[in-house]
């Protein structure tokens, strides 16, 4: 596995915590789309949420990735989906970044997701045989998630 660093900038040691999942089989679509609508949050908050996105209560709001997805009736949000693998890896990435904070010895209660991001990691090449000697490629792009955290 490589060296990864971290995109966040002004990272302080005294206030801040991060934790990253690299390397996951998660769309990157959805990751990107979680990412951007938790950042802001407590992380309480934020769990709260990725618990009804896995419930199918409320719905991920799409800004980028959203032709073909149907509108939904949560408030504020047109076009949505509710992406269950990726909100239960962020909810492991929330619990490992908590672990963190209370490593350092930071309130729990007072964190607040100033920064996440997803970026697309490896790229695994496949290939499926088809009839006539042919073959049809089936690749899979990984994704890397990066959380940070401030203590308010």
């Amino acid at each position: 596995m490589g060296d990864f660093g971290y995109s966040f900038e002004g990272y302080d040691p005294t206030r801040h915590v991060r934790a990253s999942l690299r390397e996951k089989q998660i769309s990157h679509k959805h990751a990107r789309e979680i990412s951007l609508h938790i950042r802001g949050m407590t992380v309480e908050k934020a769990r709260d949420f990725l618990q009804a996105v896995i419930e199918k209560k409320r719905a991920v709001p799409f800004r980028r990735f959203k032709r073909q997805v149907g509108h939904r009736s949560d408030p504020g949000v047109m076009a949505g989906r509710y992406p269950e693998k990726s909100a239960a890896e962020f909810i492991k990435l929330l619990d490992n970044l908590e672990s963190n904070a209370e490593y350092k010895g930071m309130d729990l209660d007072r964190l607040t997701i100033v920064g996440a991001v997803a970026h697309k990691g490896i790229l695994i090449k496949r290939f499926i045989p088809r009839a006539m000697g042919r073959s049809t490629p089936k690749n899979n792009v990984l994704t890397h998630v990066e959380l940070v955290a401030r203590e308010a």
